[in-house]
């Protein structure tokens, strides 16, 4: 598999994973952004940013993560949610 193709999956795998706890997040962790590896929250950050370097130093060499916000529904961050693969 590609590693653009290993990157999809674990952004997809980490996406069903996080809605599935969405719920339980918001009363506590709601406006926070998630950093999320193999399904599972990492650790919560007050911004994308900072999520972003820490996955990028934890998650060498692939540097395969994702970052949601908890938040009640999606959202579209048009080029940016591609920026991170």
């Amino acid at each position: 598999m590609s590693r653009i193709s290993n990157q999809q999956s674990e952004v997809n795998h980490n996406y069903e994973a996080f809605m599935k706890q969405l719920p339980e997040l918001m009363p506590t962790h709601g406006g926070k952004f998630a950093l999320m590896h193999d399904g599972k929250i990492v650790e919560f950050f007050d911004t994308a940013r900072d999520a972003f370097v820490a996955g990028q130093a934890l998650f060498k060499p692939d540097h395969c993560f994702s970052i949601q916000e908890v938040i009640q529904g999606p959202i579209d961050l048009g080029f940016y949610s591609h920026a991170m693969l």
